[in-house]
C-alpha cells in the first residue's frame, strides 16, 4: 500500500493500460506488508496522521493492543514471564532432517521453505521462524496460537495440516503440508478477475473452511488472497492461523487490533468489539475483490480507504448476477448485527442463493472438479510461485541446528519462551 502527501481519489480497475497495471501490481506488491509494520510507516507519515479516522486509529487503541502499536519494542520478556504449555512432545526432530530445496514464501518473522524429508523423500512446506524477532515484537502469544489451531485442522479438506514442529535454540519450524497451486493472490494478479462460477467455487470452500474454525471457537481474522492457496488439483487451501483468536463462543466478542488495512471490518476500525461475523465480512471482501479486481473500498490514499470503509456506501457495478451483487450486500454490510452470518453463522452463508448450485457434501468430499487446474508437474513444479520468493538463495542457516556450545543467554531465554511448541501426532491419528 502506498502512503501519498496529497489527497487522491480512487475509482480503479484493472486495466490493459500499462500505467494503470504497474499500479495494481506495486498495490498487490506493498500490501504483503504486516499490519504492524504498516501502523509504524502509518505514524510517520504527517498527511495521513491528520485524519481523525487515522487518529483514532493510532491514538485510542485499547489497553490489549498497546503491542501492536509500540513502535519502539521493550526487550524480550524475562524467562518468569514467557509462556510454558507443557514439555516438548518430538525432540528428536532437527533441522538436519530437511533437504532445504527452495523459498517459497515470507513473512514477518521468518520464511517459508519447500524441503525434502531425508529419510522418506517425502515433501513439506517448513515454516522457519526466528524467535528473536518474535520476541522483539511480543508475538509469541500469536505463534503458539497458530500452533494451536493448526493440531486442530486435521479433519477438514480446506485447512493445511500441520505434520508435527520442533524448535532450535534459535528457531521454531513448522512442518506442514506443501502445496504448490499457487495463491489465490497471484493468480488473482495475473488474470485481473474470475467469473462468477469460478469465485462461486472458491468462496463456497473457503465458507466452508471458516465455518469449520467456526465450529471449533476459533475465529480466524486475516482472510486475504495471500493466505488462500490451491492445491494441485485447484482446490483451496486456507493458511497461516497466527492471527486466529480462539475460545471464541457464538455469542463471545473480542476487541484486538489485527488483520490487513484492505480487509479491516467497520466494527474493527471502530475499536468495538466484535465476533465471528468479521469473518463474513472479510469474505465479502475477497468474494468482491475476485469478481472485481481489488478490494471493495479501496483508495491509494489510506486515510480515505479507512474513511470509505467506515463511511461510503457499498458500490455494486452492474456485471454480476442478482445472488451475487444480494450476497455482497449481505456479507458488506457495515452494521455487524445486519450481517449475513450474524444469526446462524455458517448455516446462513451456505443456505444463501448465490451457493444455490452447491452441493456441500459434494465440496467438502472434493467432488466437485475444480474450475481451474493449475497442471503442475510434481512437488518441483514452482511455476505458480512468485519468483520474488524462488529467486532467493536458500539461507545456509536454515538446516543447521546450532552448537549448544555457541548458545547465549538471550537465545536461552528465547528458548524457554517457547517450551511446549514442539509437537507429533499419535499414531492413532493415522489410523
Amino acid at each position: 500500500m502506498t502512503l501519498k502527501t496529497e489527497t487522491e481519489k480512487s475509482d480503479l480497475t484493472y486495466s490493459k493500460s500499462r500505467g494503470l497495471v504497474s499500479l495494481v501490481t506495486a498495490f498487490m506488491k506493498q500490501r504483503r506488508m504486516g499490519l504492524n509494520d504498516f501502523i509504524q510507516r502509518l505514524a510517520t507519515n504527517s498527511y495521513a496522521c491528520k485524519h481523525p479516522e487515522v487518529q483514532s486509529i493510532l491514538n485510542l487503541s485499547p489497553p490489549q493492543d498497546a503491542e501492536l502499536m509500540n513502535t519502539n519494542p521493550s526487550p524480550p520478556p524475562s524467562p518468569s514471564q514467557q509462556i510454558n504449555l507443557g514439555p516438548s512432545s518430538n525432540p528428536s526432530a532437527k533441522p538436519n532432517d530437511f533437504h532445504f530445496l527452495k523459498v517459497i514464501g515470507k513473512g514477518s518473522f521468518g520464511k517459508v521453505l519447500l524441503a525434502r524429508h531425508r529419510a522418506d523423500d517425502q515433501f513439506y512446506a517448513v515454516k522457519v521462524l526466528q524467535k528473536k524477532a518474535i520476541l522483539k515484537k511480543k508475538e509469541e502469544k500469536h505463534i503458539m496460537s497458530e500452533r494451536n489451531v493448526l493440531l486442530k485442522n486435521v479433519k477438514h479438506p480446506f485447512l493445511v495440516g500441520l505434520h508435527y514442529s520442533f524448535q532450535t535454540a534459535d528457531k521454531l519450524y513448522f512442518i506442514l503440508d506443501y502445496i504448490n497451486g499457487g495463491e489465490l493472490f497471484y493468480h488473482l494478479q495475473r488474470e485481473r478477475c474470475f467469473l462468477e462460477p469460478r469465485a462461486r467455487f472458491y468462496s463456497a470452500e473457503i465458507a466452508s473452511a471458516l465455518g469449520y474454525l467456526h465450529s471449533l471457537n476459533i475465529v480466524y481474522r486475516d482472510l486475504k488472497p495471500e493466505n488462500i492457496l490451491l492445491d494441485s488439483q485447484g482446490h483451496i487451501i486456507l493458511t497461516d492461523f497466527g492471527l486466529c483468536k480462539e475460545n471464541i463462543e457464538p455469542n463471545g466478542t473480542t476487541s484486538t487490533f489485527c488483520g490487513t488495512p484492505e480487509y479491516l471490518a467497520p466494527e474493527v476500525l471502530h475499536k468495538q468489539p466484535y465476533d465471528r461475523t468479521v469473518d463474513w465480512w472479510c469474505l465479502g471482501a475477497v468474494l468482491y475483490e475476485m469478481l472485481y479486481g481489488l478490494p471493495p473500498f479501496y483508495s491509494r490514499n489510506t486515510a480515505e480507504m479507512y474513511d470509505n470503509i467506515l463511511n461510503k456506501p457499498l458500490q455494486l457495478k452492474p456485471n454480476i448476477s442478482n445472488a451475487a451483487r444480494h450476497l455482497l450486500e449481505g456479507l458488506l454490510q457495515k452494521d455487524r448485527t445486519k450481517r449475513l452470518g450474524c444469526a446462524d453463522d455458517f448455516i446462513e452463508i451456505k443456505s444463501h442463493v448465490f451457493f444455490s448450485p452447491i452441493n456441500w457434501d459434494d465440496l467438502n468430499a472434493k467432488k466437485i472438479t475444480p474450475p481451474f487446474n493449475p497442471n503442475v508437474t510434481g512437488p518441483n513444479d514452482l511455476r505458480h510461485f512468485d519468483p520474488e520468493f524462488t529467486d532467493e538463495p536458500v539461507p545456509s542457516s536454515i538446516g543447521c541446528s546450532p552448537d549448544s556450545a555457541l548458545v547465549t543467554a538471550s537465545i536461552k531465554d528465547a528458548a524457554e519462551a517457547f517450551v511446549g511448541f514442539s509437537y507429533a501426532p499419535s499414531m492413532d491419528s493415522y489410523l
